[in-house]
Order: structure tokens, then sequence, then C-alpha cells
């Protein structure tokens, strides 16, 4: 008989969960919570487009969310869709994906209200440790304009490829008990 290992799921920090964040597993249920969540990563950009209405910015959103969770779901099979919750209501997304060396943050959301509180940074640094633990780096692609791009930085993520859109980042294992500490 083989043995098939499952390593853990990652987990909140106690920091966290003292503030009534969870993580739960996303559900096709999930749906229009993941829309909101994928739009809410959009309006700056929507809304330096004239002439749009908002019927036009919904169905553009819409498509784009569409193609984006194809993409994810038929190329990256082994990735882990999560909602962030606070005090039972979805507040962000989280999708990770453990690869041989390193676990790569598919994507990582939080509603406009919920940034700038921490939470975030409590999160990426939980993330650290998880992937450290493991004897891995914690990887993501984080468009250049993306205003956490500093906060990566901050954490001991480098840029490992520069491409039109995205920059690829790592947090080595190296580097990751000086970002944690």
């Amino acid at each position: 008989m083989t043995t098939i290992f499952t390593p853990p799921a990652f987990q909140l920090p106690a920091a966290l969960l003292s503030l009534g964040y969870t993580l739960r597993a996303e559900t096709e249920d999930d749906t229009p919570v993941a829309l909101r969540l994928y739009a809410s990563t959009r309006e700056e950009e929507l809304a330096q487009i004239p002439g749009w209405s908002a019927e036009q910015k919904l169905a553009f959103v819409s498509q784009q969310f569409q193609a984006q969770r194809t993409h994810y779901r038929n190329f990256i099979p082994n990735c882990e869709y999560r909602l962030i919750e606070r005090d039972g209501v979805p507040v962000g997304r989280l999708y990770l994906e453990e690869r041989v060396t390193q676990v790569h943050i598919t994507d990582i959301v939080l509603l406009l209200e919920e940034r700038g509180k921490g939470a975030g940074t409590l999160i990426l640094k939980a993330l650290i440790e998880f992937a450290h633990a493991r004897g891995k780096g914690l990887g993501i692609f984080v468009e250049k304009f993306n205003p956490a791009l500093h906060l990566y930085r901050r954490l001991g993520f480098v840029e490992i490829d520069d491409g039109e859109v995205y920059l690829e980042m790592d947090c080595p294992v190296e580097g990751a008990q000086a970002a944690i500490s």
C-alpha cells in the first residue's frame, strides 16, 4: 500500500485569529464573492478609463475574472483556494501552490478596507515561516505598479525575473529568517 504525503495546510497566525480572521476553502458557491474580491483589485485601473459605464466596467471585470479563474484551475492543478474571512465575512483570498523548491502565492487579495491595517504583513510573515519550515522559498508575481511592492521588498523578497507587467519575486530560504524577525 502506498502512502501519499499531504503537507499540512497553511494556517493564519494567532495574532490574526485573535482579531477574528480565519481561512476556509473557497467553493463554487463563493464565485460571486471571488468576483467581488477580484473586482476590488481593478477599481483604480478602471477609474482611469473615461467614458465606460458601470455596466461596461462590470462586464469587463467579469470577463477578466472568468479568464483568470479558468487559467488558474486549468494550469495550476495543485493550487489551494482559500478565502480570508473576518468575523465570518469574506475580506480576502489566498491561493497557494506548493512546488518542489518554493511555496508560491498564486494570488493574495485583501479588500481595500482591510489594507493598511497590518493583516497582509502578518499573513506574509506567516507564509515566509511556513515556506521556510519546509526548506523552501516563498514566491509571487507582483504587478510593477502594485503599492504592496515595497512591502514585499521590506520582507526580503527579491526580484528573480522582470517581465513586461509583473516582477517575479522570491523570498529565498536564506532570506526568510531575517524577514520574519
